[in-house]
C-alpha cells in the first residue's frame, strides 16, 4: 500500500486525471440509471467534486480541499489557473465565426444581457451581505457571470482570496442550477431548435451549465448553445475588470 501511495503521489497529475475520469464515469452512471438522463452527469460530477473537496479539507485541516491529501496533490495543478486558461483557449479555437453569425442580432443581444444582468444581481447581493467596496462587488458580480470570470476579475483587481473563492462558488452554483433546470424549462421556453439554443447559450453564459443542460434536453443542440456560451466567458473576462469595475467604482466610490 505504501508503494502504491508513493507512485500515486509521484505522478500526481496523472492521478488527478484518473480520479476525474472515475468521477465522471460514476456520475454518468448515476445520471443514466437514477435520473434517466434528466440530470446530466456533469452536474452530478460537480456535486461529487465539491463533496470530495470538503472531505479533503476536513481530513487535513487545510485550505486546498482534496489537493491537501498527499496522494491527490495533482488535483491542485489540474484545477489551477494554467490548465484552466488552456481549456478556455482550446474551447475558443472550436468556435466557427460563420456559424456564430446565424444567431443574428438576437444572439448578440442575449450575449450582452447575459453578461450584464447576472453581474448586476451578483453585485447587489454582494452589497446586501456587506461587501460594499468596488473590488469585492465587481468580483462577486463577475462570479455570477461564470465561475471563470469571477477569479479572473478578482485576480486582475487584487481582490482577497475569500472574495475570489466566493465568486467561484457563485459561478458553480449557477452552473449547477442551469444544468439541472434546463431540461425542465426547455419546453416552456421553446428550447427545441438551433437558433433558440444559441440565444439560450448567450443568455445563460456558463459553458458547463449550458452544455450539460442541453445534453440532457437534446444532444443535437449542444454545439449551438456552446457556440455563444463560449463567447460569454471571453466577453465577461474583458468587460468585468474594466468597464463594469469602473461603473461600480463610480457608483459606490
Amino acid at each position: 500500500m505504501h508503494e502504491i501511495q508513493s507512485i500515486l503521489s509521484k505522478h500526481g497529475l496523472v492521478t488527478a486525471f484518473a480520479l476525474v475520469g472515475a468521477i465522471m464515469w460514476v456520475s454518468n452512471q448515476l445520471s443514466r440509471h437514477l435520473t434517466r438522463g434528466r440530470i446530466h452527469g456533469s452536474a452530478i460530477a460537480i456535486l461529487l467534486g465539491l463533496g470530495l473537496a470538503y472531505v479533503g479539507g476536513v481530513m487535513t485541516g487545510g485550505d486546498k480541499g482534496l489537493a491537501d491529501v498527499s496522494v491527490f496533490t495533482g488535483v491542485g495543478l489540474m484545477g489551477g489557473a494554467m490548465l484552466r486558461d488552456f481549456a478556455i483557449v482550446a474551447t475558443a479555437f472550436e468556435v466557427n465565426v460563420v456559424e456564430a453569425r446565424r444567431a443574428g442580432l438576437v444572439g448578440l443581444l442575449a450575449l450582452g444581457m447575459g453578461t450584464v444582468l447576472p453581474f448586476i444581481v451578483g453585485a447587489l447581493v454582494a452589497w446586501s451581505f456587506g461587501y460594499s467596496d468596488a473590488v469585492s462587488m465587481t468580483t462577486l458580480g463577475a462570479g455570477a457571470i461564470t465561475y471563470i470570470v469571477g477569479p479572473v476579475t478578482g485576480a486582475a483587481l487584487g481582490a482577497n482570496s475569500d472574495v475570489i473563492a466566493l465568486s467561484i462558488a457563485t459561478g458553480v452554483l449557477k452552473a449547477v442550477l442551469v444544468m439541472v433546470g434546463t431540461p425542465f424549462a426547455a419546453k416552456s421556453i421553446g428550447l427545441d431548435n438551433p437558433r433558440s439554443a444559441m440565444v439560450f447559450g448567450g443568455f445563460m453564459g456558463t459553458v458547463s451549465g449550458v452544455t450539460g443542460g442541453l445534453a440532457a434536453t437534446d444532444p443535437k443542440l449542444v454545439p449551438y448553445g456552446a457556440l455563444t456560451a463560449t463567447f460569454h466567458t471571453g466577453l465577461g473576462c474583458l468587460v468585468a475588470p474594466s468597464l463594469l469595475y469602473f461603473t461600480v467604482r463610480a457608483l459606490v466610490g
